[in-house]
């Protein structure tokens, strides 16, 4: 073990609530879990609940807005929110990002119609977003780098256990109450949530009457949102519109003084390598798990129960390596687990694609080993990333890494859905001889994410503070 993997466990950031010590971080990390898992069910709890809601409000056509439009908005906004809390500070736009979040659940609870459910879920993306985004930047900012390693496993394992119990909480809800409860319950959560966090940090804000960048802001959303929307719906114009957004992004932000994105700050090694990995790993994994449903269902004639087995331990094997490599990273270092991680992730992606015939609990099993390699490289380089950034640029690199993941996993879907061609409804047989292509192809995505593992360097050291770092001013406001 290298020097500098011993004592990456030593490694210290300057907190803006050191002084307040370890009770007092432990309730603010409880209202961020808190808000967080109500973020991430959202994005599964409410399938369950969308057939009464069809009985009720009608609209059979738009029975899936409510679910694209809470994802679209969610990932598009995630890096806006992040800039914006490095300019304005955490606490303010944390807070924010929950009322938007309760308002669009209470909307979406009251709803007499469609159009108002579908609005109201776009609100709740919104807010879902900053929540996502400030969750994972304020425990950067809270913790030193061996306890954030901890706290960002079980942050991450908040994702994993939200798909497993999202839908049997959304069943249980409209079986033995309304649909509407669903979003209503989310609103005493969220009001802990905002009480813990709102009263446990201090508002921290640069000396500066800087201002988001609206324009790249805007140019940004239409381009990502197009690009979502065509990859999704395979709509050529939705491609062609998001491509030339983004290149008008790119022109754009060149001439800002303080652009959205500050590309430079992106091109640090391991935020480099964090998006990289985070996109390839967001095509592999979310584009095997799109289509491992329809290859248990269409392919091989098990029942819809059968196929959420299948991909269960996915889920599971992502949530528990993500809370064993929160101990690992500090006492190893990022180099190893960045590269034992793409390994496995080979490993279960091959197993898959030599032997799609073979039996379920086979298969099941090396989708667990695929979910352990996934959250032992995003969370390595997750917390090794937000070690490297600057405070003032801490929000928008955590937000891009994020963002990259949840881009990677529409663009894998997409990919995947074109090789299967003719047999992706053809079904039956067909799909089943053409299925291996898909665990193929995130087997070779795989190995891009092994070659950026490879060159993961080894953590430079922190200092107190470097030059030029703009000074942060502290208000704690009672």
């Amino acid at each position: 073990m290298s020097s500098r993997a011993r004592d990456f466990g030593k490694a210290e950031r300057a907190s803006i609530v050191e002084t307040e010590g370890p009770p007092h971080r432990l309730r603010v990390t409880a209202g961020l879990i808190m808000g967080l898992f109500l973020a991430a069910l959202e994005a599964t709890v409410v399938a369950t609940a969308m057939p009464r809601v069809i009985q009720e409000l009608g609209g059979v056509s738009l029975y899936s807005l409510p679910f694209a439009l809470y994802l679209l908005l969610a990932t598009v906004s995630g890096p806006i929110w992040g800039r914006a809390s490095d300019l304005y500070g955490r606490r303010r736009l944390y807070l924010t990002a929950v009322s938007i979040f309760l308002l669009g659940s209470a909307l979406s609870g009251a709803a007499r119609s469609m159009g108002m459910l579908i609005g109201a879920r776009a609100l709740q993306g919104l807010g879902g977003g900053g929540l996502q985004t400030l969750t994972f930047t304020l425990v950067g900012e809270l913790y030193p780098l061996r306890d954030r390693a901890r706290v960002q496993g079980w942050i991450s394992g908040v994702w994993g256990f939200s798909a497993l119990v999202g839908p049997l909480v959304g069943g249980l809800i409209v079986d033995h109450f309304s649909w509407r409860w669903v979003f209503y319950l989310n609103l005493p959560f969220g009001l802990a949530a905002m009480s813990l966090v709102g009263r446990g940090i201090p508002e921290t804000r640069r000396k500066s009457r800087a201002q988001v960048d609206l324009g790249g802001a805007a140019l940004f959303a239409l381009g990502a949102g197009a690009l979502i929307y065509g990859l999704e719906l395979e709509f050529p114009p939705a491609l062609i519109l998001a491509a030339l957004a983004i290149i008008g992004f790119v022109i754009f932000e060149r001439h800002q003084a303080l652009p959205l994105i500050p590309f430079p700050d992106l091109r640090r090694p391991f935020a480099f390598r964090g998006f990289l990995g985070n996109l390839l790993g967001g095509m592999a994994f979310f584009g095997m798990t799109a289509f491992i449903p329809l290859f248990a269902q269409s392919a091989r004639g098990q029942s819809a129960t059968i196929s959420g087995l299948l991909l269960s331990p996915m889920t599971v094997g992502w949530t528990v390596s993500s809370m064993l490599t929160a101990r690992w990273l500090p006492r190893w270092g990022p180099r190893p687990l960045a590269r034992w991680g793409p390994v496995a992730m080979a490993a279960g992606f091959g197993v898959w694609a030599m032997a799609r015939q073979a039996p379920l609990p086979l298969l099941g099993l090396a989708g667990l080993v695929v979910g352990a390699g996934m959250g032992v490289m995003m969370l390595a380089l997750l917390v090794c990333a937000q070690e490297e950034a600057p405070r003032e640029v801490l929000g928008i690199v955590t937000g891009m890494l994020l963002f990259a993941r949840n881009i990677g996993g529409s663009m894998g879907a997409a990919a995947m859905g074109a090789v299967l061609g003719s047999a992706l409804t053809a079904g039956g047989e067909a799909l089943l001889t053409a299925f291996w292509k898909i665990p193929a192809l995130a087997l070779g995505l795989s190995v891009g994410l092994l070659a950026i593992g490879l060159s993961v360097p080894d953590l430079p050291e922190r200092t107190a503070g470097p030059l030029g770092e703009p000074e942060l001013v502290v208000e704690i406001e009672k």
